[in-house]
């Protein structure tokens, strides 16, 4: 048989290493030796295996095993698994383990000690009252853990065969069967019986055994979720006893936080701040993105790149309602760091957009610096022109108004109340107070109110026809009014207009937010809203003419002529005309805006060639763009994660410029500036954590910006620009909209 065997093992040898072979022969040893000790502990073998258990020693750099080891479950000392016999002797019976204690029959040498499970019970106590046929007497079942303890009972011996049974009176010194530590002795009980069970059953199987490489894999890919989740999981929670476990069960090594904050950080900081300064010094020109201004606390500043990217630069904590003054400085500072000492200097900066307005710094320094665009961020603009909604709007006031008084009611009215919560338990499934909120001028505290009121108008409804209201009607007038109001089908029509709004409003910023549109497309956006506004208008028959003034006169606050300049020399907008050409849509633009164009491109480019940037503005009007390149510019496909349509090539609307174009010099100059800008200064937020960290001016303040600058680089790359609390936010939020709001995004109208 041996040699029939012998030639498939000579084929076989060579394709397996020499290490692979010892790790064999190292993983059976072990997996034999733990076969004994398992036979051991049930009473079939040796008693030291109670107290050694073989262990197996991976190699650092090939991860396979190397050795087997016998430790000491005791005092967890190592030793050779050659010879556990002697081992046991020398460590266990010479007294070398300090944790072990040795019976004395042990020492000498009459009997080695035994497990607890192999230790017979003793005697049970009698029980007069059963008996067999022959006289013996048997015992009645003794709980276990009285069992273990009888150094206060008394043992009786059986009586004589056909004897009576006789009870033994007990010594008048003894005392009953108590634990001897009274109930503290139950944990301890209970700690002794683990052990027992310990003994009886082997250990688990060590977890599973990684290479040094994916050890250090793994944990560079956990150090950079810990960094990009700054502020929402804490760097000290590495430090939990249950995230200590789970790192031991995958086999990974404990980290400390001193790690996570020092050199971790220090490294993946100078990775960040190395990348994106080379990202700004590669770029022709760059835009300053400034948030925070409006909050106060934190402001960030980030830069963005011609290619649709976006760095980030610093964030820079402030009061609450800087001064204009104070935010120049800020705006210089950010420029003169990101222009560094780059070819070009400041002239590289093609301008800003913050979402700061009214502000002189950025109107300062755009008459000091022609060559630059300073833009107030859309995003605040649309939230701006809410707050006119709220404050100037009759029907909104008066909406708002009215809510107020029916949620007052509700709310302190004790016996009403109770009715209004067993409705909404019915109907909804929940029971709350509606928020309530007085007629201010911020309409993120009248909007909530609106919608609490519209979410439950049909348990609002049914309260107030409830026959246990008619008496509380009768006696107080603002309950009867109330009811009245309640029932009439026009307040329910407003309120579900004013709604629609703000939702309408509320939508197109949230859109502005995850598109972040360019300059150019600032005139269509606010076009679509006049005519959803129209559309608003029309669907609750209500005149347009209060919120067309209203948002008429956020525009002119909100305009800059960038707008039009940039949405004349955008390819995008191309229109074909009736000989096939392809010219800027100057059709859309009022005269004034017309004028706008000319006098941005001649204030961005030179005195000297202001005049040849206007002859080649009216070759571009006239001539526009080659029909085939035009066609590609405005080329679209469908989103998948959207699927909405999106121009398939964003950077050829600029490029074009440089290529095609390359005839118009002076305008190709301006063009390739304007059109890569951005309308909003969303980007990277700082949580309320990093708020706090960074607001703390102390000397832990630099590892904080560290900290802040690595996960803001992070979310950048990914383009990722939403706030991981909002996201908890909508996650554990009571209920979706659909529910409610089923047929239209506004829900049918309220029956009365």
């Amino acid at each position: 048989m041996a040699t029939e065997s012998a030639p498939t093992e000579a084929v076989v040898a060579p394709s397996i290493t020499s290490e692979e072979t010892a790790a064999r022969a190292v993983q059976k040893r072990f997996e034999g030796l733990m076969t004994v000790r398992a036979k051991a502990i049930k009473g079939k073998g040796a008693w030291y295996w109670a107290h050694l258990e073989p262990i197996l020693v991976q190699s650092n750099d090939t991860g396979l095993p190397k050795a087997v080891k016998l430790r000491c479950s005791l005092c967890d000392a190592v030793f050779s698994a050659s010879n556990p016999s002697r081992t046991a002797s020398e460590h266990l019976k010479r007294g070398t383990c300090p944790n072990f204690s040795m019976p004395p029959s042990t020492s000498s040498g009459s009997s080695p000690p035994r497990p607890i499970s192999s230790i017979p019970p003793p005697p049970p106590l009698l029980n007069p009252c059963t008996s067999s046929s022959s006289g013996r007497k048997r015992s009645s079942p003794v709980s276990s853990h009285l069992a273990l303890i009888e150094s206060h009972s008394v043992y009786i011996p059986p009586p004589a065969i056909g004897a009576p049974p006789v009870l033994q009176p007990m010594p008048t010194h003894s005392q009953p069967i108590v634990l001897s530590g009274g109930r503290e002795d139950l944990g301890a009980l209970a700690m002794l019986e683990d052990s027992v069970k310990k003994l009886k059953s082997p250990k688990t199987s060590p977890g599973p055994v990684l290479s040094k490489h994916q050890v250090e894999s793994a944990l560079s890919f956990l150090c950079d979720w810990f960094y990009e989740s700054c502020g929402v999981v804490s760097i000290s929670s590495v430090d939990h006893p249950k995230f200590r476990d789970f790192l031991r069960q995958v086999g990974l090594p404990p980290i400390s936080r001193d790690l996570l904050a020092g050199p971790q950080l220090e490294a993946r900081y100078r990775n960040a701040q190395a990348d994106a300064d080379a990202r700004i010094r590669e770029a022709l020109f760059f835009q300053l993105s400034i948030a925070g201004w409006r909050e106060g606390g934190i402001v960030c500043v980030s830069v963005n790149l011609p290619n649709g990217t976006s760095v980030f630069q610093r964030a820079v904590p402030v009061v609450t309602r800087a001064p204009s003054d104070y935010a120049e400085e800020v705006f210089l500072d950010s420029i003169s760091l990101a222009a560094g000492s780059t070819t070009g200097g400041i002239n590289r900066c093609a301008g800003i957009v913050s979402d700061r307005f009214k502000s002189k710094a950025l109107r300062n320094l755009e008459n000091h610096n022609p060559w630059m665009v300073n833009l107030t961020c859309q995003i605040q603009a649309l939230h701006n022109l809410l707050k006119d909604f709220t404050i100037d709007l009759p029907l909104f006031q008066s909406v708002a108004s009215n809510c107020v008084k029916l949620a007052s009611f509700l709310n302190t009215n004790s016996p009403v109340r109770s009715v209004f919560h067993r409705y909404q338990l019915n109907e909804m499934g929940y029971s709350g107070l509606l928020r309530a909120s007085p007629v201010t001028d911020s309409w993120q505290l009248v909007f909530p109110m609106l919608e609490d009121i519209l979410t439950s108008a049909r348990p609002i409804q049914m309260t107030l026809l409830d026959e246990s209201y008619k008496p509380v009607s009768t006696n107080d007038p603002v309950a009867g009014g109330l009811a009245e109001m309640v029932k009439d089908m026009q307040f329910w029509t407003n309120l579900e207009a004013v709604h629609a709004l703000v939702k309408l409003v509320q939508d197109m910023a949230r859109e502005m937010e995850t598109n972040r549109p360019l300059v150019g497309e600032c005139l269509p956006l606010w076009e679509n809203l006049r005519s959803k506004v129209k559309e608003w208008s029309s669907r609750y028959n209500l005149e347009e003419g209060p919120a067309r003034k209203l948002l008429d006169r956020r525009f002119k606050k909100s305009y800059h002529p960038a707008w039009s300049a940039s949405y004349i020399l955008d390819p995008l907008y191309l229109e074909k005309d009736a000989s096939g050409k392809y010219l800027p849509p100057y059709k859309y633009l009022t005269p004034d805006q017309e004028k706008d164009v000319d006098r941005l491109i001649t204030r961005m480019v030179s005195r000297e060639e202001a005049h040849i940037a206007l002859m080649e503005l009216m070759k571009w009007r006239a001539e526009g763009l080659n029909p085939l390149y035009a066609q590609a510019v405005q080329v679209r496909q469908t989103d998948p994660l959207t699927g909405k349509l999106q121009v398939a090539n964003p950077q050829s609307r600029r490029l074009v410029w440089e290529t095609c174009l390359s005839e118009l010099r002076s305008v190709g100059k301006v063009a390739v500036r304007l059109i890569f800008l951005h309308a909003t200064s969303c980007g990277f937020r700082c949580n309320s954590s990093m708020a706090r960290w960074l607001a703390a001016r102390g000397p832990g303040s630099d590892r904080a910006h560290k900290l802040v600058f690595v996960a803001a680089h992070s979310k950048l790359e990914r383009r990722d620009f939403s706030n991981d609390e909002e996201r908890d936010g909508e996650l554990f939020a009571i209920g979706d909209d659909d529910d409610v709001l089923q047929d239209s995004p506004f829900g049918d109208r309220p029956s009365a």
